[in-house]
Parts: C-alpha cells; sequence; structure tokens
C-alpha cells in the first residue's frame, strides 16, 4: 500500500463510507451491545473513532502551522469525551462521524508539501505527519471490525492487510520477548519472521487473518500451524 498520504486519501474516504453504512444499521440497543473492546459498547467505539478524527485534525494543524498541538488535551479529556458521548442517539453519531470525517479530510488538503515532513506529537510519541493518513485508515479499518458486527478482516483490502500484518510484526518484534514466529501468506513465498526463526512454528493463511490474529482481533481459527500445535500467543499491540 502507498505511503503517499494525498493517494490514501481514496482509501479513507472508502473506508469511512462502509464505517458509515454500518453505523445506519445501528438502532439504539445495537449501540448499547458489547464490541470487542472490553468494557466498551459500540457506542464508545464509534465515539472514539469521532475523537480520533478531532485529535488527527490536531496534529495536521501542528504540522502545518508549526504549533505546539497535542492530539489530545490529556488522556483524561480522551477518555472523558469517549465516554460522554457514547450514549448517544443513533442519529447523533452518525452525524459526529460524518462531521469529524469532513473535518480530517479538509485537514489532510489544507497541508501544504513541505509540512508532511513534519513530526507530530502523537498519543504515544513523536510521528511523522506523513504517516497520519495511514494511522486515520488504520483506526477507522481496525474499529470497523472491533463494532462485532458484519464486517470481517475478510473484507480489508489485501493491500491493507499485508500493511497491517508487516507493522503489527515489526511491533512486536521490537518487544522485550518478542514470540518466535514465521508467519506465511496463503498463496505466496513471502514470509515475515518475528523472533528467531530457528525452530519456530510457521504460522500460515490469508493476509487479513494473519494481520487481525496478530493485533488480537481474532483468535486465528483460520490459520494453520506448522508442526501441530497451539498458535502461539501474540502480545498485546498498540
Amino acid at each position: 500500500m502507498t505511503t503517499d498520504p494525498l493517494l490514501l486519501m481514496g482509501e479513507v474516504d472508502a473506508a469511512t463510507s462502509r464505517l458509515l453504512r454500518t453505523a445506519a444499521s445501528f438502532d439504539a440497543a445495537d449501540l448499547a451491545g458489547a464490541s470487542l473492546l472490553p468494557g466498551w459498547t459500540r457506542g464508545h467505539v464509534l465515539a472514539h473513532v469521532a475523537r480520533n478524527a478531532d485529535g488527527f485534525v490536531n496534529l495536521l494543524t501542528a504540522a502545518r502551522t508549526g504549533a505546539a498541538l497535542p492530539m489530545y488535551a490529556s488522556l483524561d479529556a480522551r477518555n472523558a469525551d469517549i465516554e460522554a458521548g457514547s450514549s448517544r442517539a443513533p442519529a447523533a453519531h452518525l452525524d459526529d462521524l460524518r462531521r469529524t470525517a469532513d473535518l480530517f479530510a479538509a485537514a489532510v488538503a489544507a497541508m501544504p508539501a513541505d509540512a508532511w515532513a513534519a513530526t507530530v506529537q502523537a498519543r504515544k510519541g513523536p510521528w511523522p505527519a506523513a504517516l497520519l493518513v495511514w494511522g486515520r485508515l488504520r483506526e477507522i479499518e481496525v474499529h470497523h471490525l472491533d463494532l462485532a458486527a458484519d464486517y470481517r478482516a475478510a473484507d480489508w483490502s489485501e493491500t491493507f492487510a499485508h500493511r497491517l500484518l508487516r507493522e503489527a510484526a515489526s511491533h512486536h518484534a521490537m518487544g522485550q520477548t518478542p514470540p518466535s514466529m514465521v508467519l506465511r501468506l496463503d498463496g505466496s513465498e513471502h514470509e515475515v519472521v518475528i523472533g528467531e526463526r530457528v525452530d519456530a512454528p510457521i504460522v500460515a493463511g490469508p493476509a487479513p487473518d494473519l494481520a487481525a490474529w496478530l493485533i488480537g482481533r481474532a483468535d486465528g481459527s483460520p490459520l494453520s500451524v506448522t508442526p501441530d500445535g497451539p498458535l502461539p500467543t501474540p502480545p498485546e499491540w498498540i
């Protein structure tokens, strides 16, 4: 998948449209139902996606203007905003998602070419501004899965799944005690190695299923392990 933020905006727009269709299908009872994230309802997930857009607008503004603007005022403020927005009516959730998606798109459009070279202060540390559009796409696609609705990892594009898989593998490999495993993509000789290759189990399957399992969004049931045995347990993802 391209790293060009302007080219990626087409993917963001398409992912946003899919998310909005799912959100439009929810009634109040659906929104109060459990998501894949412990302790969060679907309403919490949608409120988070909207507040995430606000946060990314802040980071794009910081990159464009040079202002020391954080993603969120504080972690407590972020959490309070998500909690406050989680129980809104379905129409209010939809309005919030549409409005914040439009604000994000406008902030991307306002970026001059040289601003993409900036480094901004994201929630977990410094981040290249050039990766902000990818970050927004990742948030939309992963949290769409978290809604526990009719959206699966198999609905991700192959290019998105491949990039997410490699990003998650790199994250796990940099941990203090990375689990040793070899990830093999179906129909390909391409492999991703985490930890020590020698004697590591080979986990094989489609890229979307591998990626979803690696980030803790799936149990890995479509995957195979060689030699026979249980799947390794991936570390916690970001």
